[in-house]
């Protein structure tokens, strides 16, 4: 069986990968020149663990290539990003893209499946009015569904194996055959619906994560304002057998909770207030985390503010939309002088130091915006004496506030009230 994988992102080629080890000739494909060079050269341009070991394997053993233009296959794989718009709609231009460049190349008994994740009807209303141009009838001679990911990055590959699947086929024979497709590898469930409802359970997946991280960022600001932990009341109400309360940070980051929520609002504005007022909330919690920074320095003499993490998430690279990012920005854009760190992160970004030492070097306070374990084992013992002063705002409650506290540190968090 020959499969082309259509966008070689954090979704794309681990997928194209997982396949390419399971028996299957995978072609990947990105219309991105310097990322097909790349992987041509076994060298990567995302962060996967394992990632770089499994690729080169497949790639020795001729199961998987790389290129800007597809081929002919068996089975299509669209996998490419379906990033927000200034006006908060769906950009679908990347998808509606991927299916024109495969266009020339389909045929019959072939089958199409969109992984991405994408506005309800976007396979009925982009897909198929462009596949139609092949002149092959949509559901007898050309199969189509969607089935979203729903992985980890960081815990991708084991994810990709275990986590249940959905299905949405167009119809039975699609749906059938895009089972037979990911039962290869995928040992989890594999759930089949239609392609409408497949394309909703996705966003509602990470939309339920949203509206929850909204409670805990809203149950935050109320215990800063009447005086109570927010951490210890959280964990004491989860104790309940019914209870999940998600945790308070400095937002929401990445590629699906940040954005699918403005998915549903986008086809339903009138009815989705829920799903709008908590994207309201997280998107305007880095602002809230900001002012308290600002707060926190006011009365110190051109102070400088350690900035540990960048990343929208622990223990990987990725910014897409980090709340950690709109923090630095805002800061920034107010004339403070940061000394920014994260090991995982190795864009270009002004502020952004090598080392530790140098990160907390004259530091008036030190701030961690994402939680890589890194952050947990670090020498503060050995760092106090490189601080102008030993304050510690933990927006993710990740380090030991006994420990720190019996340093001499001062450590403040995020639904706690802020004692400078």
């Amino acid at each position: 069986m020959k499969l082309c994988v259509m966008g070689l992102g954090y979704i794309g080629l681990p997928t194209a990968v997982m396949f390419a080890r399971h028996g299957v000739t995978v072609h990947g494909v990105d219309v991105n020149e310097k990322v097909v060079h790349m992987l041509q050269n076994k060298e990567l341009h995302i962060e996967e663990p394992g990632l770089i070991e499994m690729m080169s394997e497949v790639i020795d053993d001729g199961n998987l290539t790389f290129s800007t233009q597809p081929d002919y296959a068996d089975a299509f794989i669209i996998a490419v990003p379906t990033p927000i718009k200034p006006d908060k709609t769906a950009n679908t231009d990347y998808v509606a893209g991927a299916t024109e460049m495969i266009l020339p190349f389909v045929k019959s008994g072939n089958l199409v499946v969109l992984e991405s994740t994408v506005p309800p009807k976007t396979v009925e209303n982009v897909m198929i009015p462009i596949l139609e141009k092949s002149n092959l009838t949509i559901g007898e001679d050309l199969y189509i569904s969607h089935s979203p990911e729903r992985v980890l990055p960081g815990k991708l590959f084991e994810e990709l194996v275990s986590n249940d699947r959905i299905v949405g086929g167009i119809n039975e024979k699609s749906s059938q055959l895009t089972v037979d497709l990911y039962k290869r590898f995928v040992k989890g469930t594999i759930h089949v619906t239609d392609s409408t409802t497949a394309e909703m359970v996705k966003l509602m997946e990470n939309t339920y994560r949203d509206v929850n991280i909204a409670f805990a960022n809203e149950l935050a600001r109320i215990a800063e304002k009447v005086g109570f932990n927010v951490w210890e009341a959280i964990e004491l109400a989860n104790c309940h057998p019914r209870v999940n309360i998600h945790k308070p940070g400095p937002g929401v980051g990445g590629h699906c909770i940040a954005v699918d929520p403005w998915f549903i609002i986008e086809q339903a504005p009138e009815e989705a207030k829920l799903v709008s007022l908590s994207r309201d909330i997280n998107d305007t919690t880095p602002f809230h985390v900001a002012h308290s920074i600002e707060d926190l320095v006011k009365d110190k003499e051109n102070p400088v503010i350690s900035i540990f993490g960048l990343a929208f998430k622990g223990n990987i690279d990725d910014m897409r939309e980090s709340p950690a990012a709109e923090i630095v920005n805002y800061l920034q854009n107010k004339g403070l002088n940061l000394k920014i760190y994260d090991p995982y992160v190795t864009n270009n970004v002004e502020g952004k130091v090598d080392t530790v030492e140098e990160a907390v070097t004259d530091s008036s306070l030190l701030v961690i915006l994402t939680d890589h374990n890194v952050f947990k084992e670090l020498d503060f013992e050995a760092l106090e004496s490189l601080m102008k002063d030993k304050t510690i705002y933990d927006t993710r409650n990740m380090l030991n506030e006994q420990k720190l506290t019996n340093l001499g540190f001062n450590v403040l968090q995020i639904g706690c009230e802020l004692k400078r």
